[in-house]
């Protein structure tokens, strides 16, 4: 068979991929801190491998979507109003805190609320049950709790009052893995992480930056190349069939 057809098909199921990550970008465009990610092509092997009993592996060609990188470039900052909205201005990030799993996540999405969890006051009622009491804490109205300067949650009493919240510098950020939207976890190749020095506005989020105009351009791109890998597939469909052609006659 013709190794254009494996060409060919490679090329389509890799565009697919893109606009795959293309999509993602587009329906985030309006979530905020979100970081659109951007997909990364390497070529195929050129030459022959050797494979088990010395037998040769076919080359390849073409090339294939190896990974997505983040754009970690801020987006704008748009004013709400709004006492529990926080965005970073410059580096850094939000640390979310789950009580359940004690997992710890990062993100750029200061759009915050309170959540009251109940908490043992060191009494016990007169069946000597712990007494407990509703504990407000800023969080990030999915059940995490927001941290502070110090690394711990961050209660509150007073919504209108002074809030200070944490900001954390991370040494590698390339390689976090992506938990959802706008929302990171560290490994152990990402190195340390440490109390950055970024300045926090209140009233303010910072909105995606996935840039439409350049997403929809991609978009484009990918569709003429998957019309492109598909015309190579049919052309290579004419070939073999005529060459089946002349040896059948």
């Amino acid at each position: 068979m013709l190794q254009a057809f494996y060409s060919a098909t490679v090329g389509a199921q890799q565009q697919m991929l893109r606009m795959d990550v293309q999509a993602n970008n587009i329906s985030n465009v309006n979530t905020n801190g979100f970081k659109a990610q951007v997909p990364a092509f390497q070529t195929l092997m050129y030459g022959m491998l050797d494979g088990i009993d010395n037998s040769q592996l076919p080359r390849g060609s073409g090339a294939y979507l190896s990974s997505t990188t983040t754009n970690w470039q801020e987006g704008s900052i748009q004013r709400t109003d709004r006492n529990l909205d926080f965005a970073i201005l410059g580096e850094g990030y939000f640390a979310l805190y789950n009580p359940g799993t004690g997992e710890v996540s990062f993100t750029r999405d200061g759009a915050f609320t309170l959540a009251g969890f109940q908490e043992a006051t060191g009494q016990v009622d007169e069946n000597g049950q712990p007494v407990l009491d509703t504990v407000y804490y800023l969080s990030d109205g999915e059940g995490r709790q927001v941290l502070g300067q110090d690394g711990y949650p961050i209660q509150v009493s007073d919504p209108d009052g002074e809030i200070t919240v944490g900001v954390f510098a991370i040494q590698y950020r390339d390689g976090l893995e992506r938990e959802d939207s706008s929302r990171f976890l560290m490994g152990d190749k990402n190195g340390m992480v440490w109390v950055g020095d970024s300045k926090v506005e209140r009233g303010v989020l910072e909105t995606s930056n996935t840039d439409l105009a350049t997403e929809l351009s991609q978009v484009i791109e990918a569709q003429r190349s998957y019309s492109y890998v598909l015309k190579m597939m049919q052309t290579a469909d004419e070939v073999e069939t005529t060459i089946n052609g002349l040896t059948n006659g």
